[in-house]
């Protein structure tokens, strides 16, 4: 076969996602590097699986436009680090071949290379023995091979042959993949797509894989640990898997213009494991850092923020490591399980009862299926489950739907309800008595809370400037100031009255033990009649949390 059209592309990129679909679970099986930032298989078939559906609804028999739809499916679904990788392999591929009707295997090699170059440059600081090398020694392979024809299927197949070959060579570019006796995961999704590739140019049957059996053996062996047992959670220097898009504001790049590389380069300072990429209306970043609130905040001087997710890798690599424990143990009669933002609150809240904490909250919302793995991770026989944000109710009522077991929704819509909801509950009562104790527990909680605009605006008669902080009770905006104390001192004069007897005040990653001294000393100078508890929450963006009872 000389020549490909955007008819059979679309058809090879459709077989590609299906392949990959299909060994999603063996991919997730071998994903042992960098650290637990989701699951490499799961994220590969989400990223090729959006760029699939961009293309079934967009194919054209123009090859370059058949392409370029891939390449904004790819770039919209990306997820995690290989998955973002995997949309510049093709968003390179499609840029090689932008203007072309039809390719040859020559022109079809050059694309290639040309995504493998493109990958590059979007990683800070590339790591051979992952996709990255997989995908490059493919692409070599390709364009020698290409030099003595242009037949697109011999291409192809020489690409399957030493992006296998490669593959098996990733143990000796990484040692964790070698001690642990693994190949990489990127790179083996990467096979895969590319063995779909080939089976249709050829009409053949998809390849199935042969050593389940001996691999599943190989990665459980060594006295049947989890390969996250070959390192330590105090390993992880940065915590937190932090995701989101940027879409660009005409109105913030005339003040700030974005320049790709250079927003790379300041986002590098933030933390390690760095994607940048970007086209005329987003740029889309993958980072693991410490402080993902200040990377969201820096980030929104070039436009709004979109489908954000921050995961907190140690607690993944803990639940990983102790997964076999927890398998052994017997079913728990019941479990709590909430979400919140922050380390020092998710503490809090197991300190009062909570079974797991699933980080989440305002900026990113877990899924149905986030809640449900985490409900899974228990194993208990009934659950409570508390969303702690009105936007995760739904998501939380339709994981209890699919349990499986006796599971009920607390709808909690703020921490402090959740902590209050936690405390009502009774292990000797069932289901349903706790859930309306439960209720009528958070009930008795005002909640109210300090974060920063991000733009100016005016909301209920109060003005508010881009920058400046604001009070908020109850979910209304009730106080502004540029100075955070200033607005959290009058946020406490409008919520606390002669009835009030407790006030909790989480604050945030942002805040100083010194500071948030000062705004318990204002509460005991200026509310004798009240109890004040302060914790540190650890939360991102918002300064402080604070509930009254």
């Amino acid at each position: 076969m000389k020549f490909i059209d955007g008819v059979k592309f679309s058809e090879m990129v459709k077989l590609g996602a299906h392949h990959l679909y299909e060994n999603a679970d063996y991919v997730d099986s071998l994903n042992v590097f960098p650290v637990p930032d989701g699951d490499t298989g799961t994220n590969m078939n989400l990223s090729m699986s959006s760029g699939a559906k961009e293309i079934e609804a967009n194919t054209v028999e123009h090859i370059g436009e058949t392409a370029e739809a891939l390449s904004k499916g790819l770039l919209m679904g990306a997820r995690g680090n290989s998955g973002v990788i995997l949309s510049q392999l093709f968003r390179g591929f499609g840029k090689a071949i932008e203007e072309e009707a039809e390719i040859d295997g020559k022109k079809f090699a050059e694309a290639l290379k040309y995504g493998v170059e493109t990958a590059y440059k979007a990683v800070m600081k590339p790591v051979e023995g992952t996709i990255l090398t997989v995908a490059k020694d493919a692409a070599n392979a390709a364009v020698e091979k290409a030099n003595s024809t242009d037949d697109v299927i011999e291409v192809m197949e020489t690409v399957v042959a030493e992006a296998k070959a490669s593959l098996e060579r990733t143990p000796e570019l990484l040692a964790v993949l070698k001690e642990v006796g693994v190949v990489d995961s990127g790179g083996q999704g990467l096979v895969y797509v590319y063995e779909g590739f080939l089976a249709c140019l050829k009409g053949e049957e998809l390849p199935v894989r042969t050593d389940v059996q001996s691999m599943d053996e190989l990665v459980n062996a060594a006295h049947h640990q989890s390969v996250q047992d070959f390192m330590s959670t105090d390993d992880i220097i940065y915590g937190y898997c932090t995701e989101f898009m940027v879409k660009f504001e005409p109105e913030k790049l005339i003040e700030n213009p974005f320049d790709e590389g250079e927003y790379r380069q300041e986002l590098s300072e933030f933390g390690d494991s760095l994607l940048v990429i970007s086209d005329d209306e987003i740029a889309k970043v993958h980072i693991h850092s410490e402080t993902p609130g200040d990377v969201l905040t820096f980030s929104q001087k070039y436009g709004s923020l979109i489908n954000m997710k921050i995961e907190n890798m140690r607690q993944q690599h803990e639940d990983i490591v102790g997964k076999k424990a927890n398998d052994k143990k017997e079913k728990h009669p019941y479990a709590v399980v909430t979400v919140a933002m922050g380390t020092g609150i998710a503490e809090l809240l197991k300190s009062v009862g909570a079974s797991v904490v699933i980080e989440g909250g305002q900026t990113m919302n877990p899924s149905t299926q986030d809640i449900v793995k985490a409900i899974e991770g228990v194993g208990a026989e009934r659950v409570l489950i508390l969303p702690n944000n009105k936007n995760i109710v739904m998501a939380a009522e339709q994981a209890a739907e699919h349990l499986g077991i006796e599971a009920a929704v607390v709808p909690t819509t703020t921490v402090p309800e959740g902590l209050s909801a936690i405390l009502a509950f009774n292990p000797e009562a069932d289901v349903e008595v706790n859930k309306n104790a439960m209720i009528e527990a958070a009930s008795y909680v005002k909640t109210a809370q300090v974060t920063y605009a991000v733009r100016d605006t005016t909301i209920d008669g109060i003005d508010i400037k881009k920058g400046a902080f604001m009070g908020i009770n109850s979910g209304k905006i009730v106080t502004t100031n540029p100075l955070l104390e200033e607005v959290t001192k009058s946020l406490l004069q409008k919520i606390i009255d002669e009835e009030s007897e407790i006030i909790t005040v989480l604050y945030g990653e942002d805040v100083s033990e010194e500071e948030a001294t000062h705004i318990e000393n204002y509460i005991d100078e200026h509310f004798d009649h009240v109890d004040v508890e302060v914790y540190n929450g650890k939360q991102p963006l918002y300064p402080y949390i604070i509930s009254v009872e």
